[in-house]
């Protein structure tokens, strides 16, 4: 049977990567850091994924195990030796610490096994796995990287399915929406291409990463920001208020403009796809917590990301952006205690004014259109 390895145990690792690569027809492994967790799925070797929506649906994953990297880096190191294919939902910032122990399995790998691998970082950020391997090889020395240059892959993905934060009696139930959507970059793949049932491989990722990140995320970071603004505490409400409603709409109206420009979308198919996520957020069983969506605002605002990068980009095409510019205002505004993200901002406003955080976080110039935007908004 073949077999994967999947770094992160938690809803997204097992409702989404870890039940696609079982019905594939892998033994999945996951690696976690949390003993609870780890016992429960060593102790079960199987769990339950509630499908809800209109059609609901259990579906069981089985022949399932996992490794306590903290405690058990033998044993992982050996099941890197072994793997055909290593994936990863455990968060952007997370990725360089599992990069040391990923570095060590190849290392033991490519000395005795030339058989192609590759890993793939499935996370809610632009090049993952690039990211990921940067940090891999920063633990390679140089006889090393060579030999995995050669053999292991580190292809990008571009990853959407919605998994709130839940709790469940059940132990190890998730609860996840229908739609499921995993894009792999087809020309960043080593050796064989891997039969993953339900993921795409695609020669163009960046067009399907950019339409994701400035469709699903900032649509629901908009959402989320514009809701904390009013004191709603959840998607789902917020989704019922038509100003919330509308704001996202006029986002989706800016960033749907840009990628049609930019990748050729047919702008009824486009059209659709903005629909679908729409019908996604307001979906009563999935929704999730405003505070944990907005989370991060730090990152959200970089210039790279789902909120300038866009509006940049419209920018560079001669249209000036409106929409966007009013919720990255909301996202300074994000003054959550519970977020060290959103703390370390506020922190930074009090002490250097809201002009010097605009062009810390965002990269924006004093004389940008959108630096004034937003400025306008606050």
């Amino acid at each position: 049977m073949k077999k994967a390895i999947h770094f992160g145990a938690g809803n997204i690792g097992r409702g989404f990567i870890g039940l696609l690569l079982n019905k594939s027809g892998y033994e999945v492994t996951f690696v976690d850091v949390n003993a609870d967790l780890v016992n429960d799925i060593n102790e079960l070797g199987k769990y339950n994924i509630e499908i809800v929506g209109d059609n609901p649906e259990i579906i069981q994953v089985d022949n399932v195990k996992a490794i306590n990297s903290a405690t058990n880096l033998d044993d992982l190191i050996d099941a890197i030796v072994d793997a055909d294919i290593i994936t990863t939902a455990i968060g952007p910032n997370i990725l360089k610490f599992i990069a040391p122990n990923i570095a060590k399995g190849l290392t033991k790998r490519v000395a005795a096994n030339e058989t192609p691998l590759n890993v793939i970082a499935c996370e809610n950020m632009v090049g993952g796995s690039t990211v990921l391997k940067e940090f891999v090889y920063a633990a390679l020395d140089e006889d090393t990287k060579a030999k995995v240059e050669k053999v292991i892959g580190f292809p990008d993905a571009a990853v959407d399915r919605i998994v709130p934060l839940q709790k469940n009696e059940e132990k190890l139930l998730v609860k996840v929406e229908p739609y499921a959507e995993w894009d792999v970059d087809a020309t960043m793949v080593v050796g064989p291409q891997p039969e993953i049932e339900g993921c795409s491989f695609v020669d163009n990722l960046s067009a399907y990463i950019q339409r994701k990140l400035f469709t699903v995320n900032t649509g629901h970071a908009s959402i989320a920001y514009l809701a904390y603004q009013k004191g709603i505490a959840d998607i789902g409400t917020a989704m019922k208020d038509e100003e919330i409603v509308a704001g996202a709409r006029a986002v989706w109206a800016e960033t749907s403009s840009m990628l049609i420009e930019k990748y050729g979308f047919d702008k009824d198919v486009h059209q659709k796809y903005v629909e679908t996520t729409e019908s996604r957020f307001k979906n009563p069983h999935l929704s999730d917590e405003v505070t944990r969506v907005a989370r991060g605002p730090k990152r959200k605002l970089s210039a790279g990301d789902r909120l300038v990068s866009p509006a940049l980009q419209l920018l560079e095409q001669g249209k000036t952006p409106v929409a966007l510019p009013k919720i990255m205002a909301a996202a300074f505004k994000f003054d959550f205690d519970g977020d060290p993200e959103a703390v370390e901002i506020q922190d930074y406003i009090k002490a250097n004014g809201i002009d010097a955080a605009i062009t810390n976080y965002t990269g924006l110039a004093a004389d940008s259109v959108i630096f004034k935007a937003i400025k306008e908004n606050m």
